[in-house]
C-alpha cells in the first residue's frame, strides 16, 4: 500500500507559496477546472492577506488575482461559521468591482469579478457541495431571457448579460462524499484531506503535490507551518466550548422559564440566553467584538450592553 504524502494545507499555500509567480502553475490548474476554461494569471492584487492581521488565527485567509481577461478572481477559505455570510462576499465583491473602476470611466469599465469560496462549515440547507450563483434577467410575462444586442456585445466583449456581472461559486467541503467523479472532484478532495492520488490527473495538481511537500519546506516554514496547524486546532476548541457552554445555559434557562409561560417562548428566550452565553465566553477568551458579532449576528453596541448586564449579574 502506498504510504499517504504529507502535504500542507491549501490555506498555508495561498499565505505562502501561491502568491509567487513560479507558483501559478497550481492556481491556475485549480481554476481551470472549477471554471472550465483555460485561466492565465497575470498577477497578484493586494487583498486582506497581504496585510499582517493580529488575529489571523481567526482564519479568513483570501487571494486576489487578476487573469489574462482582465477579470479579478477572489479566493477566499474561510473556516469559522458566519450567519451573514452570503451578504460578505456580495460586499466584497461590489467592493472590488468599485475599486478597480478607473476615475472618470463610463460604467462599461467596470471589472467582471469571480468570487470563489472554499468553506469548512455547512453554509444555509442544500445538499450539493459546489454552487454556482450567476445573474440573469428573465421576462416574467414571455419567460424569455434578456440577451445583449450586437452594439453591447462589441462594447462589452462579452456574449451574454450573465458574464458582465459577479460569479460565485461556493464549494462546502464538509458536504463531498470523497467520491472523484472528474477532475474538479480531484481537487476537491486534495482540499479535503491534503491528499493527492497516483492516479489524480487535474491540471495542477501533480505541481501542488511536489511544492506543497512539508519535508521540502526550509525548517523554519515548516516550524511556521506547525504553530499555525496548532493554532487553528486551538481556536476550534476555543468556539466549540464557548457554542457548547452558551447552547446548555440557555436550554436549561428555556426550560425553566417554559414550565411558566409557554414552551415556545420558553423555547425562544433559551436561544436569545443562548446567544448572550456565546458572546461573553467569547468575549473571555479575548476575541474581539468584531468576530463576536460575525458568529452571533449581534451589532456590537448590542454585544456591549450584553457583556456589561453579564458581568453586572456575576458581581452581585
Amino acid at each position: 500500500m502506498t504510504k499517504k504524502r504529507k502535504l500542507i494545507t491549501f490555506d498555508w499555500a495561498i499565505k505562502r507559496l501561491l502568491r509567487s509567480k513560479a507558483n501559478f502553475g497550481i492556481l491556475e490548474g485549480f481554476l481551470t477546472e472549477l471554471l472550465k476554461e483555460d485561466i492565465t494569471i497575470l498577477d497578484v492584487l493586494e487583498s486582506e492577506s497581504n496585510k499582517d492581521y493580529k488575529l489571523d488565527k481567526f482564519n479568513r485567509v483570501d487571494l486576489k488575482v487578476r487573469n489574462s481577461k482582465q477579470e479579478i478572481i477572489i479566493i477566499e477559505i474561510q473556516y469559522d461559521r458566519e450567519y451573514d455570510y452570503l451578504q460578505r462576499i456580495f460586499y466584497g465583491v461590489s467592493k472590488t468591482a468599485i475599486e478597480h473602476l478607473e476615475e472618470n470611466a463610463s460604467y462599461s469599465g467596470i471589472t467582471k469579478v469571480i468570487s470563489i469560496n472554499i468553506l469548512y462549515f455547512d453554509l444555509g440547507s442544500g445538499t450539493d457541495y459546489i454552487y454556482k450563483g450567476t445573474t440573469r434577467f428573465v421576462g416574467l410575462h414571455n419567460n424569455d431571457l434578456l440577451e445583449l444586442n450586437t452594439k453591447q456585445k462589441q462594447l462589452f466583449k462579452k456574449d451574454s448579460v450573465e458574464s458582465l456581472y459577479p460569479e460565485y461559486y461556493l464549494i462546502k467541503i464538509n458536504r463531498f462524499n470523497d467520491i472523484t467523479k472528474d477532475t474538479l472532484d480531484e481537487w476537491i478532495y486534495f482540499l479535503k484531506n491534503e491528499e493527492i492520488k497516483p492516479d489524480f490527473t487535474a491540471k495542477g495538481l501533480k505541481e501542488a503535490e511536489e511544492k506543497f511537500s512539508i519535508m521540502k519546506l526550509p525548517e523554519d516554514e515548516q516550524k511556521a507551518y506547525e504553530h499555525y496547524q496548532d493554532d487553528l486546532h486551538y481556536q476550534a476548541s476555543l468556539f466549540e466550548s464557548s457554542f457548547g457552554d452558551g447552547y446548555y445555559e440557555g436550554e436549561v434557562i428555556g426550560i425553566e422559564k417554559g414550565i411558566g409561560i409557554g414552551r415556545e417562548q420558553g423555547v425562544e428566550i433559551g436561544r436569545e440566553q443562548m446567544t448572550k452565553n456565546i458572546a461573553f465566553n467569547l468575549a473571555k477568551e479575548g476575541t474581539t467584538l468584531e468576530i463576536i458579532a460575525k458568529v452571533t449576528g449581534l451589532s456590537q453596541s448590542d454585544i456591549k450592553q450584553i457583556l456589561s448586564d453579564l458581568d453586572h449579574q456575576a458581581r452581585t
